[in-house]
């Protein structure tokens, strides 16, 4: 199984073509199932703990230690996906989830699964579940045309939605009859299959003259692009404004399910059934409103739609209503975070793009889970109908700030490598991993062109800063008024290398470009080596 984006059509995106690419079908589908086992995991936990003491607080921890991984590791796990082969890291962690699934099962099926260790390999599935998410979004753009990625991404989000109506109640059903260990079992079963299908797909060959980060730089210059991104500091602020108060529909849901429609487990499938439902007429909408409006009136249309949605959840009592008002959260849903995911995928240049969507996730689980923390704790003490009308409030001032926080478009940037700064020659040539190093360019500017180009050199500063450089600044020569000097510090040699050899995109180039053009002839560069022990 071979396939890539370079060998599809360029056809109009549709909310299902990526599924016509062999590799991302079959991908998918092995990943769905593989949600699917994860949500029947957490719920055959829970119910082995409810007869436990202390079980009210010992189920909520379940959560706590599934998703907890994804915020302490999501950085690390993004630097793994962007230092080694992203398709034989995924193997890696399936095989060892393999592993601590069949340690599970059997503990559980001989009845020697005390509370404490239960919870102990949640947390390690949690983890490898963390490891999982930031290599496979990485490789989604390998897999699909640039113009079907936001189609990818509403796939993604519609199988996290039927995966959350799906597994439960599957769960349900089969710790009845059978018990939790048949449910850790088939979970267990789904790591192998996705591990199958992951060996079946051949990806394309890296680059070997390209070696990899060693992982702490990794990780350091990971967080030091995302610090330095306006644009995807402006997408992770544009998920939280939407999670934080969205989250309350997930927290809730149960309580307005069994306190105010006083329905069962299957009343409360049914309307996770709704949002699912919802989802995946979402995900069918996606393609033909991202034609017709704006990004940044999608969000908006589908932030105040869904805090519509958390007004009716406050004060609908009957379960027809409740059930109609689900479906369009499930549309706004996926139209907000495929977008937002898919504003990541498209930004984020392939040498960084895992950790970029790793920190995205990071956002994703923390979000979710501070926002589930404080609903809950606002519906114990205010009530039910206070914290949905609260979270309806927060998910309309925060579509609001759209006009002063508006999502840029990058569809139309050019994030492909760019190679275009020469070589370095030195007569003195550092170790690999020497520095730090001080690179200082001299540039004429005439009278005239000096403000312009001291604005351009901003967008420089940028891209220096976001592609190694730890400090940036730009002088005026005391001895020769018409010369700027720019000047930034980079941690090592290695690292300034890699700004030369891949850390660049064409967007970087265009931007470099149009300060050089202010200039009166291209830059005197030189390369300072630091004489520290």
């Amino acid at each position: 199984m071979s396939a890539g984006p370079a060998t599809v059509p360029a056809t109009a995106p549709t909310a299902w073509g990526p599924l016509r690419i062999a590799a991302f079908r079959s991908l998918w589908l092995a990943l769905l199932a593989s949600n699917i086992g994860t949500w029947m995991q957490t719920v055959g936990a829970q119910w082995l703990l409810v007869e436990e003491s202390g079980s009210d607080t010992l189920v909520a921890i379940v959560q706590t230690a599934s998703t907890l991984p994804i915020v302490l590791l999501a950085l690390p796990s993004g630097a793994l996906a962007d230092t080694f082969d992203r398709r034989r890291l995924l193997i890696a962690v399936q095989t060892f989830l393999v592993a601590v699934g069949v340690v599970l099962t059997v503990l559980t099926l001989t009845g020697r699964m005390p509370a404490t260790l239960l919870l102990t390999l949640t947390f390690v599935l949690g983890a490898g579940q963390a490891l999982t998410g930031p290599a496979w979004q990485a490789v989604i753009p390998e897999l699909v045309p640039r113009n079907q990625l936001a189609s990818a991404s509403a796939l993604g989000a519609i199988s996290m939605n039927l995966a959350r109506a799906v597994g439960p109640a599957v769960a349900g059903l089969l710790i009845a009859r059978t018990g939790a260990g048949v449910v850790f079992a088939l979970n267990t079963l789904s790591f192998v299959v996705f591990a199958l299908v992951l060996l079946r797909w051949r990806r394309a060959a890296a680059d070997p003259g390209i070696v990899p980060e060693r992982f702490t730089a990794a990780v350091r210059s990971g967080s030091r692009y995302v610090r330095h991104s306006p644009v995807v500091r402006r997408i992770l602020l544009r998920a939280a404004l939407f999670l934080v108060p969205g989250s309350a529909l997930w927290a809730l849901l149960p309580l307005v399910a069994s306190r105010r429609l006083g329905l069962g487990s299957g009343g409360y499938g049914v309307l996770l059934g709704a949002v699912g439902v919802g989802a995946v007429a979402g995900a069918l909408l996606l393609p033909q409103l991202r034609a017709r409006w704006s990004l940044n009136r999608l969000l908006l249309v589908a932030g105040i739609g869904f805090a519509v949605v958390l007004t009716v959840l406050a004060l609908g009592r009957s379960e027809a209503v409740v059930v109609a008002a689900l479906l369009p959260a499930g549309i706004a849903w996926v139209m907000v975070l495929s977008s937002v995911n898919a504003s990541m995928q498209l930004f984020l240049p392939n040498w960084v793009r895992a950790r970029g969507l790793a920190v995205y996730q990071m956002i994703f689980a923390g979000a979710q889970a501070a926002g589930a923390l404080a609903w809950g704790a606002l519906s114990d003490g205010a009530g039910l109908v206070t914290a949905h009308l609260v979270a309806a409030a927060l998910m309309l001032a925060g579509a609001l700030t759209l006009r002063w926080w508006p999502l840029k478009d990058t569809t139309s940037l050019n994030r492909e490598p760019a190679v275009y700064w020469p070589e370095p020659h030195l007569e003195l040539e550092p170790a690999k991993y020497d520095g730090p190093v001080l690179v200082t360019a001299g540039y004429p500017v005439s009278p005239e062109h000096e403000d312009a180009f001291v604005e351009a050199m901003q967008g420089v500063r940028r891209t220096r800063l976001q592609t190694g450089a730890v400090q940036w600044g730009l002088f005026r020569d005391g001895e020769d008024p018409g010369r700027f000097v720019e000047v930034y510090l980079v941690p090592s040699w290695d690292e300034h290398l890699r700004q030369h050899t891949g850390r660049l995109t064409g967007a970087d180039q265009a931007t470099e470009e149009r300060a050089r053009a202010l200039a009166d002839g291209p830059p005197e560069v030189s390369h300072l080596l630091s004489t520290a022990d």
